[in-house]
This record gives structure tokens, C-alpha cells and sequence, in this order.
């Protein structure tokens, strides 16, 4: 989850934006910070994710309150970057090279075979590469996506029964995308969307996300009232958060490593 700080200032409505404003931080280091202008913003907002920093200004804010906003949070914005810095150890998916895949909280030994077409498979021995002897990287990475995606949706269609019962409705449509800072979320309409490298990790984290996305069908919020719903439907769901906490940055970077998305 992006990290997050906050300061109350009132809106006035415009069109939104963008900029960049760069920044020293104590240590010496300089970063550079998307500064955004959204009528909707309410208050100045200082985020960090995977993809880096965030001023967001309300249009009331002056420049100069959120200069004086960075410079008193500089403390904070170096420990944030920190936390979210990329994985460079994360390995990369490479033919003939990589030995070894994460799939449902393993490496999972990977073989490479000379094909017709790109094709990967999982078998009992692990995951079969097939590969022409001429093979794009875009083809390369498009074909380890369909074969995650593939495997989210086998984990998905086993749990997804046994957790409909008691739901005003079935999830309209079920998504499978790479996302910077979320791990689900479940749109007005009823589409929900899921993270993909949650199939990267632990099963157990990533059914609490389906079963957490799920129980926003009955309560569209994060009250009480919800973490109730997703106590009956799956009582672990703090160890599964405290994972996340854990681990979950080193899980994104290594899905946005394998599969090369900035």
C-alpha cells in the first residue's frame, strides 16, 4: 500500500495539472517529485510507491506551502523511498538463463525446450519453457503474463464458489492486472480487479485479497461493519495483512522485474 501523508486545505475546482519539482533530500541525495494540481484534492497530500513521489495541491495551495510541505517531510520522504526502492536483486526472465520462477510462494524449477510456438506449462517436474529458436522479448514477456494469468484464474475458480453464498451478487467480471500500489479493488460496477503478481506469492494472501475484495459487495467502505464481513469469511486475514506488510513490495518487484513494465 502507498505510504501517505496529509494536510487539510479547502478546494476550488479546475482542471488538473502536472509537473515535476525536484527536491534535495538530508542525505544528499536529489529526487525528482510529480507535483499534481487536482480540483478534487482537498488537502496536500505526500505519497510514495513503487513508481515514486507524489505532491498532490489542492488549487488554493501556493507553491510555496508545498515547497514548505516537502521541506518539512524530508525525514520522512527519504525512510518512505527507502521502503519502496526497487528490487534489483529481483531476478529476470531470461532464455536459456533463468533456472527458477515464483509461482504460490516457490521457486518453481524451470526447464527450456526449443518449439514451434511460445508456450510455458506447468507440470509435476515444474515449468516447461517452449521456445522458437527466434523469439521476441515482447513475445517472451506477453507469454509468462498469459501463463501467470492463467494460473491466478485456476486459484480463483477453486475459491470463488465457496464464497458466494451470502453475497447480494457474483463480481461482474473478474480482472487480472499489473498494479503499482494496490492489490485489488472492485469498481462501481461490480468488476474486480486483482493484482497479478498476488499468484506470485503465498495462496493464503492472495484468497484474503479475493475474499477482502469480495466482502466490498456488502459493504462498500472499510468500516466495521466490513472487517466483520471478512472475519466470518476468513478469520486470518491479519496474518495475511501483516504478510503483506511484509513482503509485498519484494513481491511487485519481482513480478515488474519478469515481466520488464517500468
Amino acid at each position: 500500500m502507498p505510504s501517505l501523508l496529509q494536510h487539510q486545505i479547502t478546494r476550488t475546482p479546475r482542471s488538473v495539472e502536472r509537473d515535476t519539482v525536484t527536491m534535495q533530500l538530508e542525505d544528499g541525495r536529489t529526487i525528482d517529485i510529480q507535483r499534481v494540481r487536482d480540483p478534487r484534492a482537498k488537502r496536500l497530500k505526500l505519497s510514495i510507491d513503487e513508481r515514486g513521489a507524489r505532491l498532490t495541491l489542492p488549487w488554493r495551495a501556493s507553491l510555496v506551502s508545498g515547497d514548505r510541505f516537502l521541506h518539512q517531510h524530508r525525514g520522512w520522504l527519504a525512510e518512505q523511498l527507502a521502503r519502496h526502492a526497487p528490487d534489483d536483486d529481483a531476478p529476470a526472465f531470461v532464455p536459456g538463463e533463468t533456472t527458477h520462477l515464483p509461482l504460490r510462494g516457490e521457486d518453481v524449477p524451470l526447464r527450456w525446450h526449443e518449439g514451434r510456438f511460445a508456450r510455458i506449462e506447468r507440470l509435476d517436474d515444474g515449468i516447461h519453457v517452449h521456445l522458437p529458436a527466434r523469439v521476441s522479448d515482447v513475445t517472451l514477456r506477453r507469454t509468462l503474463r498469459a501463463f501467470y494469468e492463467a494460473e491466478a484464474r485456476a486459484d480463483i475458480g477453486r475459491w470463488l464458489p465457496g464464497y458466494l453464498a451470502g453475497l447480494p451478487r457474483a463480481p461482474r467480471q473478474i480482472r487480472l492486472k499489473v498494479m503499482s500500489s494496490q492489490w485489488g479493488s472492485l469498481a462501481p460496477d461490480g468488476t474486480l480487479t486483482l493484482d497479478l503478481a498476488l499468484v506470485l506469492g503465498r495462496p493464503s494472501a492472495f484468497e484474503y485479497v479475493l475474499v477482502h475484495e469480495l466482502c466490498h459487495l456488502l459493504q462498500a467502505n472499510h468500516s466495521p461493519a466490513f472487517w466483520r464481513e471478512v472475519e466470518i469469511r476468513f478469520p486470518a486475514w491479519r496474518d495475511e495483512r501483516a504478510w503483506f506488510h511484509a513482503e509485498g513490495r519484494r513481491l511487485k518487484a519481482r513480478l515488474h522485474r519478469l515481466l520488464n513494465t517500468p
